[in-house]
């Protein structure tokens, strides 16, 4: 079975959204403001290229990476990977054809098959609605998620708020760096 990772910018307070400056958010680009640039607390970035052998995303994530992504050098490895994106209404004519092979998965039966197949580890960036579902079924393994010291109060959140039986994580891996960004890698126990 394939490891599916799901890897996140959040504040302390648990938000994900526009992290990079998508619009229509009043604290887009929230990374970038006020939170000295290290490199060496992004180091996890490379690896999640290097290391995964396919993305996964939400309909609205790959609207949103699709015409930047690709022509990106610090994102040129998942140029070559195998996409997937969760959605119900996109459409195949609708996929960008400059960022390599793409596939539509209809529901989270789909994903579910999908983790069976051979292979090594599946990313998600972003997606928050599709992190919320993946999580409810049991479908995420690993969470990589660079924690940032600020609160922003409302915004999309990476975890659901659904009411269902405490979850239990193990930390594997931990980093906190000099700007005050933590890295946090957990596995879902099962």
């Amino acid at each position: 079975m394939r490891t599916l990772i799901s890897t996140a910018f959040i504040s302390l307070d648990g938000v994900m959204e526009a992290p990079g400056g998508e619009p229509g958010y009043r604290n887009s680009g929230w990374t970038f403001k006020g939170v000295e640039f290290l490199p060496e607390s992004f180091d996890i970035k490379g690896r999640e290229q290097v290391e995964s052998t396919a993305m996964l995303m939400g309909r609205a994530s790959y609207e949103a990476f699709s015409p930047v992504w690709p022509d990106m050098d610090e994102f040129a490895h998942y140029k070559t990977l195998p996409k997937y994106v969760v959605s119900s209404t996109l459409t195949d004519d609708k996929l960008v054809s400059n960022w390599g092979e793409t596939t539509i998965l209809r529901d989270l039966n789909e994903v579910a098959a999908l983790k069976e197949t051979e292979g090594g580890p599946i990313i998600v960036h972003g997606s928050a609605a599709l992190n919320h579902g993946l999580a409810d079924a049991g479908l995420i393994d690993r969470y990589h998620l660079l924690v940032f010291p600020l609160l922003l109060g409302a915004g999309k959140r990476l975890f659901p708020a659904t009411d269902k039986d405490t979850q239990k994580l193990k930390l594997v891996e931990h980093a906190v760096y000099a700007n005050g960004l933590q890295l946090n890698v957990l596995d879902v126990v099962r």
